[in-house]
C-alpha cells in the first residue's frame, strides 16, 4: 500500500552513511543557488575530525559528478569541483593520498569532455591542486594523461577565438602545474623523459610562436578590448611557463629540454627567418643556471653539423642563434667547449667556402649564372656569421682563454711551409685558400680587439708570431692589412691607435697626449729577441708593389705604436736605422719599384721621424727634421704623405740622390743624438734585414702548393736567378767595360763588414749567422734527402721482419723516378 511505501522510503534514508548524507546535503535544489556554504562547512569538519573518511567521501562525489556530467548538468558539475577544491585545502594529512586518486579521475573526466566551460573548470581545479605542498611523496602517481591533455588544449582550434584563447591559457596553466608538481619530487623525474618534453616544449613554443606571427602581421596579439591582462595572454603565459621550466632543468635534464626546442624550428622552418629562433635561445641561456650553458652551446653545435648540407640561408640562420648563445655565456663560463666552438665553426667555414668555390665551378650556362651568384652570396652571409661569431665569442672570453684561441686561430690559417690539418686547401685553389685566409685572419682582428697583455713574450710566442710574419710576405695587399692590424690590436696597450688615424705630419705630438708606461725589463728582452724580426717585415712590406695608402697608414702606425710601446734607447736607435734603410731603397731603387710606391716610402719616413722626433723630445733631431719637411713643402711635395696619397697627385719622372736637402742625413741626425743615452755611433752601420728560409718558403706565395721537393727547389731558386737579370742599357755596358772601380767597391763592401761586426748588436749578428746556418742545414738535408735514399729496383724491395728477409717487387710503371731522369 502507499502507506507501506512511504514508511520503507522513511525508514531507508536514516540508515544511508553519514558522509553521504553530508555530501548530499550541500547540493541545493536549484544549481543556480550555489554551494550550501553552512553545509559545506558541516561536511568539512566531519573530513577533518574523521580523515579516514576522506576517501569515501571523494569516491562518492567522483560517482555522482561524472553522473552529472554524463546527464549534462552542469551547475551540479560546477558545485562538487567546487566542494572538492575546498576540501584539498582544509584537509592536511596521511589520508589525503586516496581522496587526492579520487580529485585527479574527476578532473580527467571533465579535461575529456568536449566543453570548453568544464575543460577550464578541470584545469583550475589542477591548477589549485598543483600548489598545494604534500606533506610526504606520492610513489605511484602519473600524470603522462595530464601532459597529453594539456598539451592538446595549448594546441586549440576552436572556431571562436575567445574560446580558443581560453583553452589555449587553460592549458598552459595546467601544464605549468604539471611541472611545479613533479620538478621539484626527486619521484617524478619522469617529467623530463623525452616522451613529456616532446610534448612539453612544443606546446609553449606553439603559443609564443603564434603570437609572433600575429605581430609580424601586424595584428595585437592581446586586444585591449577583449579584456586579457598580461597573465590571460597566451604567449605570454607560455612564455613565462618556459622560463619557469628551464630554470627548474637540473644539470642532466639540458639536452632533453633544448633538443625539442631545435626539432619545433626545424619542423616549422623557422631558421630563415630567424628571429624566433634567436629569441627562443635568448630566453634559455638567460633562463637556465649559467654552469649549464654549455649543454646548449653542444647542441646547437650539433645541430649545426647535421644540417651541414642545408641551404645557406638555415646554415646562417643556425650559425647566428649560436653568436646570440655564446654571447651570453661567455659572460660566465663556457666550461670545455671553448676550443669545440672554434673548431667546428672553422670546419663549416671551409665547408661553406667549398659550396661556394664549387656553385662558382658549375656556372657554365647563362641559364644558371643568377641562381649560381645568389647562392655564392648566400654562402657568404654564412661566413660573415661565422666570423662574427668566432670574433664575438673570442673577443668576449677572458684574456688567458683568449690567448688559446688566438693561438688556436692562427694555428689554423693555411701558410706555405706549415703543415694544416684541419683545413686542407690542397682542392680549393688559390683562390679558396686566400677567402680562409682573409676570414680568419679578419676574425683573428675581432679577437684581439681589446686584449691586453701585462708583456708582449706572452702575446706574440713564436708558434703565433711566425706564421703572422709569414703571411705579412704574401703578395697580397689586403692580407698584410689584415696581419699590421692583428699586430696593433696585440702592441697597443694603451688604445693610442684613435690618436694616430692616418698617416700625416703631426704638427704637435704633445697634442695628442699619448698614453705609455716606462719599458718593462720582459718587454726590452723580447725586442732583443724578436725587434729584427719586426723590423724586417716592416722593411719588406714597404717596398710591395700593390700597397696602397691604407698599407702605407698602417705601417705608419706600426711604426708609432712599436716607439710608443716597447722603444728604449737602442730600439729607438734600431727605428731610425730602419727609416734611413727605407729612404735609402726608395732612392737607389735597386728592385725598380713604381714611383708612387717610391714616394709612398718617402712620405711614410718623413711622417714616422717627425712622430718620433717628438716623442724623444730631442730639440736638435725635431729641428732637423722639420728643416727636411719644410724644403719638401716648397720643391718637393710629392715626398710628403699629405700630398702623395692625394687623388691625381702629379708624380716626379725620378728622385735625385744628389738632392741632399730633401733627404734625412744620418750624419746629422747622429750629431744630434751625440751624448748621453743614445749610441748614436751605431747610426752609421747600414740596415740590412735578415736573409732567412722563410724568404724562400713563403715570399711570393698566397696559397699552399702541394709540387714535390724536387720541383720546388727550381722553382724557389728561378726568381732569385730572374731578379739578378738586370736591363741591358749603355750605361750597364760601361760600367761592365770599366774596371777601374771594382777595387775600390769590394775595399769599401769589406770595410761595411768589418764595422757591422764591431758595432752592430750581438742579437743582430747572431740573427743573421743563425739564417745562414739554417739556409746551409736546410739545403744539406734537401740534398742527402735525394741522394742517400735507394733507388727503387722493379727486381724487388728487401725488407727485414722478424729476422726473416722479405722481397717486395714494384712494378715499373709504379716507380717514381727522379725528374732529371725522364726524358
Amino acid at each position: 500500500s502507499p502507506t507501506q511505501i512511504t514508511g520503507v522510503c522513511g525508514c531507508c534514508g536514516p540508515l544511508r552513511p553519514r558522509y553521504k548524507r553530508l555530501v548530499d546535503n550541500i547540493f541545493p535544489e536549484d544549481p543556480k543557488d550555489g554551494l550550501s556554504k553552512s553545509d559545506m562547512e558541516k561536511l568539512t569538519f566531519y573530513a577533518v575530525s574523521a580523515p579516514e573518511k576522506l576517501d569515501r567521501i571523494g569516491a562518492y562525489l567522483a560517482e555522482r559528478l561524472s553522473r552529472d556530467v554524463v546527464r549534462h548538468r552542469y551547475g551540479y558539475v560546477v558545485i562538487a569541483m567546487e566542494a572538492l577544491d575546498q576540501l584539498l585545502m582544509a584537509c592536511h594529512s596521511q589520508s589525503i593520498k586516496p581522496f587526492v586518486e579520487s580529485f585527479l579521475h574527476m578532473v580527467a573526466k571533465l579535461l575529456e569532455s568536449r566543453e570548453p566551460d568544464l575543460q577550464v573548470l578541470g584545469t583550475n581545479s589542477f591548477v589549485k591542486f598543483a600548489n598545494i605542498e604534500e606533506d610526504t611523496p606520492s610513489y605511484h602517481r602519473r600524470y603522462d594523461f595530464f601532459v597529453s591533455q594539456f598539451s592538446a588544449m595549448c594546441h586549440s582550434t576552436h572556431e571562436d577565438t575567445e574560446t580558443r584563447t581560453r583553452i589555449r591559457v587553460a592549458g598552459i596553466k595546467g601544464l605549468q602545474g604539471v611541472v611545479r608538481k613533479t620538478v621539484n619530487d626527486e619521484l617524478q623525474a619522469i617529467i623530463w623523459e623525452p616522451q613529456h618534453m616532446d610534448k612539453l616544449i612544443p606546446s609553449m613554443l606553439f603559443n609564443m610562436q603564434d603570437a609572433d606571427d600575429l605581430d609580424r602581421a601586424g595584428h595585437p596579439s592581446s586586444p585591449s578590448g577583449a579584456g586579457q591582462d598580461g597573465e590571460e595572454n597566451p604567449a605570454a603565459l607560455a612564455e613565462s611557463c618556459f622560463r619557469e621550466l628551464l630554470g627548474r632543468a637540473a644539470y642532466g635534464n639540458m639536452n632533453n629540454a633544448v633538443r625539442p626546442v631545435l626539432v619545433h624550428l626545424d619542423n616549422h622552418r623557422l631558421w630563415d627567418p630567424n628571429e624566433f629562433a634567436v629569441s627562443c635561445f635568448r630566453i634559455i641561456m638567460y633562463s637556465i643556471q649559467a654552469q649549464h650553458s654549455h649543454h646548449v652551446i653542444q647542441q646547437v653545435l650539433g645541430h649545426l653539423d647535421a644540417h651541414n648540407k642545408n641551404t645557406p640561408r638555415v646554415r646562417a640562420g643556425i650559425v647566428q642563434v649560436l653568436l646570440e648563445t655564446v654571447a651570453i655565456a661567455a659572460k660566465g663560463s663556457v666550461g670545455p667547449t671553448v676550443l669545440e666552438v672554434f673548431n667546428t665553426l672553422l670546419k663549416h667555414l671551409r665547408m661553406s667556402v667549398d659550396f661556394e668555390l664549387g656553385e662558382s665551378s658549375r656556372r657554365n650556362s647563362a641559364s644558371s649564372v643568377s641562381s649560381g651568384r645568389s647562392k655564392e652570396s648566400e654562402e657568404r652571409i654564412v661566413q660573415n656569421a661565422i666570423i662574427q661569431t668566432i670574433g664575438f665569442f673570442g673577443g668576449n672570453l677572458p684574456d688567458y682563454q683568449r690567448a688559446e684561441v688566438m693561438m688556436f686561430i692562427m694555428g689554423k690559417v693555411p701558410v706555405y711551409g706549415t703543415p694544416c690539418h684541419t683545413l686542407d686547401t690542397v682542392k680549393i685553389g688559390h683562390h679558396g685558400t686566400k677567402r680562409i685566409q682573409t676570414m680568419l685572419l679578419s676574425s683573428l682582428i675581432m679577437v684581439t680587439s681589446g686584449f691586453k697583455s701585462k708583456t708582449m713574450a706572452a702575446a706574440l710566442p713564436p708558434p703565433f708570431l711566425d706564421p703572422l710574419f709569414s703571411i705579412s710576405l704574401m703578395e697580397d695587399s689586403e692580407l698584410r692589412q689584415l696581419v699590421l692590424e692583428i699586430l696593433h690590436n696585440i702592441i697597443d696597450r694603451h688604445d693610442n691607435r684613435a690618436k694616430l688615424r692616418g698617416i700625416r705630419i703631426i704638427p704637435n705630438v704633445a697634442a695628442l697626449k699619448i698614453k705609455r708606461e716606462k719599458i718593462s725589463k720582459q718587454d726590452v728582452a723580447f725586442m732583443k729577441k724578436h725587434g729584427q724580426q719586426l723590423y724586417r717585415h716592416i722593411y719588406l712590406g714597404s717596398k710591395e708593389e700593390d700597397n696602397v695608402h691604407k698599407n702605407f697608414e698602417l705601417l705608419f702606425t706600426t711604426l708609432a705604436v712599436l716607439t710608443i710601446e716597447l722603444a728604449n734607447e737602442e730600439v729607438v736607435i734600431d727605428l731610425i736605422r730602419l727609416a734611413i734603410a727605407l729612404q735609402e731603397m726608395a732612392l737607389v731603387n735597386e728592385e725598380n719599384m713604381p714611383m708612387f710606391i717610391r714616394c709612398g716610402i718617402m712620405a711614410l719616413v718623413a711622417a714616422y721621424l717627425n712622430f718620433l722626433s717628438q716623442m724623444i723630445a730631442n730639440p736638435p733631431f725635431c729641428q732637423h727634421v722639420s728643416k727636411v719637411i719644410e724644403l719638401r713643402n716648397m720643391d718637393a711635395p710629392y715626398l710628403l704623405p699629405e700630398h702623395i696619397f692625394r687623388d691625381k697627385c702629379p708624380l716626379p719622372e725620378s728622385l735625385d740622390k744628389e738632392d741632399r736637402v730633401l733627404y734625412f742625413q744620418t750624419a746629422d741626425m747622429a750629431e744630434c743624438l751625440a751624448g748621453p743615452g743614445y749610441n748614436a755611433e751605431r747610426l752609421s752601420i747600414p740596415y740590412v734585414p735578415q736573409v732567412t728560409d722563410e724568404d724562400r718558403l713563403t715570399r711570393r706565395k698566397s696559397f699552399v702548393d702541394t709540387i714535390s721537393l724536387q720541383v720546388d727547389i727550381v722553382s724557389n731558386n728561378l726568381p732569385d736567378k730572374v731578379s739578378l737579370a738586370e736591363e741591358i742599357t749603355f750605361e750597364t755596358l760601361k760600367k761592365a767595360i770599366d774596371t777601374t772601380g771594382l777595387e775600390e767597391q769590394e775595399r769599401e763592401k769589406r770595410r761595411q763588414v768589418m764595422e757591422k761586426f764591431q758595432k752592430a748588436p750581438f742579437e743582430e749578428i747572431a740573427a743573421h749567422c743563425e739564417s745562414k746556418a739554417n739556409m746551409l742545414h736546410d739545403r744539406l738535408a734537401q740534398i742527402f734527402e735525394l741522394t742517400i735514399r735507394p733507388p727503387p729496383s722493379p727486381s724487388g724491395v728487401v725488407s727485414i721482419s722478424a729476422g726473416h728477409t722479405q722481397h717486395q717487387s714494384v712494378p715499373v710503371y709504379e716507380m717514381k723516378f727522379p725528374d732529371l731522369c725522364v726524358y
